[in-house]
């Protein structure tokens, strides 16, 4: 039995590492279809890293280990990440380290390489992007924080497993004002951490608006692979942990093959709609002005905020 729960967790790092490219394919052919266009094909986005990889790898005169780990690093956390969320079952080896404050501490720690790359450049878009994303970062963390608190309230806990198996089995929580709360502040957090329409815009380079491309403007070839996959990964991650948490049913519990291979088909349907309902969203959706961006963001902080109060007193009255 041991041995289908570290399948579990090399299914789910493997399904969102491999995943990840054809993800962000399937949202660009969503997009390109509802714009009358014929799209590049789902599998465009590995035909993109393969061709990357392929290239020399360059490194700008006067970077330091900063540019060079951060891609790395990038990927690292995120596939840590990977198996510590409970994306196909709540049962595995690693399930009592994954605490709600070591992902979202990984998580903001790939953030925290990809701007001090940008910093390291010692170029003025790579300075502006990474002021720009700490900004970000500084208000997308605590409401990620705060959003998931507000589910462990019930729960007792705050490992993320635990929260979703209690979720499974009592799915009232989610239907209270708190979970409602906390679904909508944890959306907007999640489009801005992954830098989406309408904090980011992820397809453009013009200087005056972009937040994450700004820091990656320097790399190029396998390093700039490595980016982009590390980009992919963690929306991936995030709508999957988007997903479980608010959709858990269909997500592994107990220890059986045929319990996850029911958890992989609707791990993949849930984030073939996400990704659809996202990328027709960003056809609909204009980026807000860059002043604007904090705003939202802290209104999101607000959500999240009276989301972990409802859920307090909610619980404390049952």
């Amino acid at each position: 039995m041991n041995g289908i729960r570290y399948v579990a967790v090399a299914g789910q790092v493997v399904v969102v590492a491999a995943g990840a490219p054809l993800l962000t394919g399937w949202m660009r052919q969503v997009r390109a279809r509802l714009e009358g266009r014929a799209g590049a094909g789902v599998f465009q986005p590995w035909r993109d890293t393969r061709k990357l990889l392929r290239k020399e790898p360059i490194t700008p005169v006067g970077t330091g280990p900063a540019f060079r780990a951060a891609p790395a690093l990038l990927v690292a956390t995120t596939v840590v990440a990977a198996a510590l969320v409970p994306l196909l079952s709540t049962d595995t080896p690693v399930s009592g380290h994954a605490d709600l404050i070591v992902v979202v501490a990984l998580i903001a720690l790939g953030t925290l390489a990809l701007a001090l790359a940008g910093l390291d450049t010692g170029t003025a878009f790579g300075g502006m992007g990474a002021s720009r994303e700490m900004t970000v970062a500084a208000l997308v963390e605590p409401t990620i924080l705060l959003s998931v608190f507000a589910l462990s309230i019930p729960a007792g806990t705050t490992n993320i497993p635990a929260i979703v198996s209690g979720a499974v089995h009592q799915p009232a929580r989610l239907a209270s004002p708190a979970g409602l709360l906390a679904v909508a502040a944890l959306a907007v957090a999640v489009l801005a951490e992954t830098g989406r329409i309408p904090v980011d815009n992820p397809s453009t380079h013009l200087e005056l608006t972009m937040i994450h491309e700004a820091m990656v403007l320097e790399y190029a070839g396998p390093d700039l692979a490595l980016v982009e996959l590390g980009a992919q990964m963690r929306l991936t991650l995030l709508l999957g942990l988007l997903s479980s948490l608010f959709v858990p049913w269909g997500i592994a519990t107990g220890v059986s093959w045929a319990a996850l291979a029911v958890a992989l088909v609707a791990f993949a349907a849930k984030l073939l709609l996400l990704g659809a309902v996202l990328a027709t969203a960003e056809v609909f959706w204009a980026k807000v002005r860059l002043f604007r961006v904090p705003e939202l963001l802290a209104g999101s902080f607000l959500l999240a905020l009276l989301a972990v109060t409802a859920s307090y007193f909610l619980n404390g009255a049952s």
